[in-house]
């Protein structure tokens, strides 16, 4: 949240005349961290909507499912099914997770890249004697 807050304040302190600029390495990072954290929390949410302790039938029949029941996991992209006998699959895991996930993880490597970029481009050149 507080990076969320720091970017607004950024782009409302930015002059509306002034053009376009590349984005400072400080940005990209919190950029990053932002990324990484809804990232992290999406991946959380979905490991966890598909978590039993007790006993993997009462979490499918707690979600309605009629049948003998066999639980299906991935971790990536993340799963979590009840199947009963006849075939037929309930997913656990919310929709929204996956996306999420994914498109933390671009928006992450994305602006690490550019971060990086920002980095070198403001290093000073070496000196030639």
């Amino acid at each position: 949240m507080a990076a969320a807050v720091r970017l607004a304040v950024r782009a409302r302190r930015q002059p509306r005349d002034s053009g376009w600029r590349p984005p400072s390495g400080s940005t990209c990072a919190l950029v990053a961290v932002m990324a990484g954290s809804a990232m992290c929390g999406a991946y959380a949410w979905g490991v966890m909507s598909g978590f039993y302790v007790l006993d993997p039938d009462q979490m499918c029949a707690a979600k309605g499912v009629a049948g003998d029941h066999v639980l299906t996991r991935w971790t990536l992209p993340v799963s979590a099914q009840c199947v009963t006998s006849d075939g037929v699959g309930s997913e656990l895991v919310p929709g929204w997770v996956n996306p999420v996930i994914f498109l933390g993880l671009t928006l992450f490597v994305l602006a690490l890249g550019a971060g990086v970029l920002a980095g070198a481009r403001r290093r000073p050149a070496p000196a030639v004697n």
